[in-house]
């Protein structure tokens, strides 16, 4: 789950509301389960694995994917109110595992508009290699508009994009909202006019559920057997909810609630980062050259001493660009996901302490997908947008914007820049050119016992929102005690448990707690 921003207020939620829609044609059988006749032709297909050469979508990719695994592309309705229409193509990746794998693990890493196939060069065959591989191939794919799938949703291009990363946070007046709203404006033209609205239409989480089930019959499995992680959650909890009898086994990880109210969802995400900041406070007060100095009680005003300087002023790097104050914050939040990255961050703002940007950028370009050529060849960014926008308009009232920014500034002081003024600019998808297609009801059709993972002091993904959505499915909760975003494949408490759950369905303890 991804947090978008231009200063505060302009920090996104992904659409927590997710839909119970279904086909209505009478129905066939398609490999022993009913299937709508109108979709029989998706359901009765085969995939035809080959070389991933032809997937790449960047440099890097290409290098990777020389060896060791399989793609293919899944042939899906663009609409599936219209399935005789035309069709999307999804690409699929493959870590083939153990010859005694009888079935498939399908993950998707989340987003909204991350790529599965970039998470399965860095992953999968690691897991495959692995005690999973015993029993599973471990299966990703590009949610449909995303990476490699096509039609691929395209907005700003790379000019653009590095025109508005440019940009300092909006101020909190009329003429700030107007030019924020304007910005928007070019975003939303940019994208109609470069993907389609017809396309646009057809993004959302409804359809992506959809496009799991026909994966999941393509791959020759009756059931689903499926781990998400972040935004894949949400994608889980839609499939769960569309499909009960289908699911054998679902591991939620970094767990979003659909449940919760988007306004608190926001506020509450924005109180993550703010602890993980924290945290990254105190780790880095006790090195001696920490730019936040050795008092983290002092360390979000040394920040924002740091960041606000750049308001007009770039950091100096290497790259011609500069370090702006939207990238520096930017580049902030991609280090808060993982402690792995805060040594990055402690240097970054050691450099911007003296007046150099470079790791801040390279760690925002890495948030934003861009490659060393100054191509954005991962499209998450407008992906994120396209598809939270089709999921849910939030609708808030200019109060409900005003007092939600309030809440957000006093949660997350480290993100505050100073502007509020109680006037913030419209949601971008509350003008967004096709409608929302999402439609949450709380009733939880019966499933199979599922597992939600849930760390103590997530950024994105905040903890209660985990403990919320295994009460609502009725999972197993594994709390784990750490500052992390997700925690699968690397910790061994939490991977015993897992592997033990997705090869022979035990369920964990109720309540179990591992260290992170």
């Amino acid at each position: 789950m991804r947090l978008r921003g231009r200063g505060l207020g302009r920090a996104w939620l992904l659409a927590v509301l997710v839909a119970v829609a279904g086909c209505g044609t009478p129905a066939q059988v398609v490999g022993g389960q009913d299937t709508p006749a109108d979709l029989a032709r998706f359901y009765g297909q085969e995939l035809a694995w080959g070389s991933c050469a032809g997937f790449a979508v960047s440099a890097s990719y290409q290098d990777r994917a020389a060896a060791g695994f399989l793609c293919a592309r899944l042939n899906v309705p663009l609409a599936y109110e219209d399935p005789t229409g035309p069709t999307a193509q999804i690409a699929v990746i493959k870590a083939p595992g153990q010859p005694t794998a009888e079935r498939s693990l399908v993950v998707n890493p989340g987003g909204p508009g991350a790529s599965g196939l970039e998470w399965a060069l860095g992953e999968a065959d690691y897991v495959a290699r692995g005690p999973l591989g015993d029993g599973f191939d471990v299966v990703s794919f590009d949610p449909r508009g995303v990476g490699a799938s096509t039609p691929r949703i395209e907005c700003l291009g790379g000019a653009e994009m590095d025109a508005v990363r440019a940009g300092g946070s909006f101020w909190g007046d009329p003429a700030g909202v107007a030019a924020a709203e304007g910005q928007d404006q070019e975003f939303i033209d940019a994208c109609v006019s470069n993907t389609g609205a017809g396309v646009l239409a057809a993004m959302g989480t409804r359809s992506a559920a959809h496009d799991l089930d026909i994966l999941r019959a393509a791959l020759g499995d009756r059931q689903l057997t499926y781990l998400g992680f972040s935004y894949g959650t949400l994608l889980g909890t839609v499939y769960a909810q569309e499909f009960p009898g289908r699911v054998r086994a679902l591991v939620l990880d970094g767990a979003v609630d659909p449940a919760e109210d988007p306004a608190a969802a926001l506020v509450n995400q924005g109180a993550g980062f703010q602890d993980a900041f924290n945290e990254f406070a105190r780790d880095c007060a006790q090195v001696s050259d920490c730019a936040l100095g050795d008092d983290p009680a002092r360390a979000v005003a040394r920040y924002r001493e740091l960041v606000d300087g750049l308001r007009g002023a770039p950091a100096q790097t290497t790259d011609p660009r500069g370090l702006s104050e939207s990238d520096a914050l930017t580049g902030t939040i991609q280090a808060l996901y993982s402690t792995s990255m805060w040594g990055t961050l402690r240097s970054g703002l050691a450099e911007l302490a003296d007046a150099r940007g470079d790791s801040l950028l390279l760690l925002a370009d890495i948030y934003e997908g861009r490659d060393d050529d100054g191509r954005y060849q991962s499209n998450i960014a407008a992906a994120f947008t396209a598809i939270r926008c089709v999921d849910v308009r939030p609708g808030f009232t200019g109060e409900e914007r005003a007092a939600t920014d309030a809440a957000y500034r006093a949660a997350a002081p480290f993100l505050d820049n100073g502007h509020g003024t109680g006037q913030t600019p419209r949601d971008i998808c509350d003008r967004w050119p096709v409608p929302a297609t999402l439609n949450w009801t709380p009733e939880i059709p019966e499933i199979p016992r599922t597992v939600v993972i849930s760390t103590t002091q997530d950024s994105a993904t905040p903890y209660q929102a985990g403990v919320d959505l295994a009460k609502l499915l009725g999972a197993a909760l594994i709390t784990v005690e750490g500052t992390s975003h997700t925690a699968t494949f690397g910790n061994v408490c939490v991977d015993e448990a897992i592997n033990a759950y997705l090869l022979d369905l035990t369920v964990p303890a109720d309540e179990q707690t591992c260290p992170g």
